[in-house]
């Protein structure tokens, strides 16, 4: 079976170089890297404890690497916050690894997600880059679903492309089968 990547190599390219009136195949959009990040405030206080340990092998099941613990850069006594306390985790994923991390998210990941009716088209933003979030991260079949449910935590993606028009790279996730909401 060939994957995501090789399919946008042979066909989608070319396909898209067609739908979008281009003549090089440069200006046609690809993703350049996928950020996934994981926030640990308001979870590691809702914990009671500072072990993050669980959070960070969930990750690296999620991603294949191991990620990067984010300290705070200083105090803020609102929110109960120390200068260099850990307050996230993130990954970046470039290359194949990107393209099937994207194609995990659209054929298994969307499937699992209860009372799923489509991503909304506002996911991106003004440069053309797509956010989505997950509140819970047991829709990854990699992670092991914890028996204490307050070790439930979300994850965030950040899909980042070569083009910034937000049109484009829309026509580029649809091609690879994103399930954007249909207009009504």
């Amino acid at each position: 079976m060939e994957t995501l990547y090789e399919r946008y190599q042979k066909q989608l390219k070319s396909a898209l170089m067609k739908e979008l009136g281009t003549k090089n195949p440069f200006q046609v959009p690809r993703i350049t890297k996928v950020c996934v990040n994981v926030g640990m405030g308001s979870y590691l206080q809702r914990l009671g404890s500072k072990d993050f340990s669980f959070v960070e092998e969930n990750v690296k099941r999620l991603t294949g690497q191991k990620p990067i613990v984010r300290k705070s850069r200083k105090s803020v006594s609102n929110f109960k916050l120390r200068e260099g306390q850990p307050v996230g985790m993130s990954v970046t994923l470039r290359g194949k690894r990107a393209y099937n991390f994207i194609d995990k998210l659209i054929h298994v990941v969307y499937p699992r997600v209860r009372d799923f009716r489509g991503v909304a088209t506002n996911i991106f933003d003004e440069s053309g880059n797509c956010s989505l979030g997950f509140s819970d991260h047991t829709v990854f079949p990699e992670t092991v679903l914890p028996e204490d449910s307050r070790r439930i935590h979300g994850v965030q993606v950040t899909i980042a492309f070569s083009g910034s028009d937000k049109a484009h790279n829309q026509k580029l996730l649809a091609a690879f089968g994103f399930p954007f909401k249909k207009q009504q």
